[in-house]
């Protein structure tokens, strides 16, 4: 253990892959600012704790089998021309499942009457809510475990890196969710990150690649743009 808070390629490791679980975060924050906004502001807070800190136990479990999440991997079977390996069968599931609930979202944001049951019944979902944060991390956590084996040679390294974005995430699902609810126009947005997201996975699934950084861009211009039009009303409102 000392060798390797002593090993500057661990160091290096370390930083590397916590950079790519935060950049891979994203996603998870959005869609639990999103699964979390019909919820009071306590049962949010309550259903944010209590979702991530199962998924950070659950991916930490799934470090220590790493060898049996990289034989995901392995084709299983073959379906209209495509050999599907369990993990893209998760990926496909879990795209599909972000589109679901994108779609379904939006119409309630498009029926005002929809919206307002959804918020009456939204303590009696609080356990659902959960259920989703965990759900949809496992999914992102698969992928990210992959990729974190060509970057790291140690546990420890991935465990910590986890534990770091994990701890990230936290922190910024708050201050999202809070906005979110400021800025209603910010949630049709977010809402179709996740679209675009979820469409991403089942295409990985697929075997159809989108770099990520393209999406990310996608995002960071929608984002920017609406930020322009968020200062533009709030000088329109503005007393004179």
């Amino acid at each position: 253990m000392i060798e390797l808070l002593t090993d500057p390629a661990v160091w290096a490791s370390l930083i590397t892959l916590t950079a790519l679980e935060i950049v891979l975060g994203i996603d998870n924050v959005v869609f639990i600012s999103v699964v979390t906004a019909k919820l009071s502001p306590e049962l949010a807070k309550r259903a944010r704790q209590i979702g991530l800190m199962l998924a950070l136990v659950f991916r930490i479990i799934l470090l220590f089998f790493i060898s049996a999440i990289v034989a995901l991997k392995d084709p299983v079977f073959t379906a209209f021309g495509f050999a599907l390996s369990w993990k893209d069968i998760i990926l496909i599931g879990g795209g599909a499942f972000l589109i679901w609930k994108a779609v379904g979202h939006i119409h309630d944001e498009v029926e005002e009457d929809a919206v307002s049951e959804a918020k009456i019944a939204a303590p009696k979902a609080f356990n659902l809510v959960i259920g989703q944060i965990v759900l949809i991390d496992l999914v992102f956590s698969v992928d990210s475990i992959i990729t974190a084996v060509g970057l790291a040679d140690h546990v420890e390294v991935m465990v910590a890196a986890v534990v770091i974005a994990v701890g990230v995430m936290y922190v910024a699902a708050g201050p999202v969710s809070a906005f979110i609810e400021r800025h209603p126009t910010t949630k049709v947005l977010a809402l179709a990150f996740l679209l675009l997201i979820g469409v991403a996975l089942v295409a990985d699934g697929l075997g159809f690649h989108i770099p990520r950084g393209y999406i990310y861009t996608a995002m960071a211009f929608s984002a920017g743009v609406e930020a322009i039009n968020i200062i533009k009303r709030r000088k329109k409102n503005r007393p004179m």
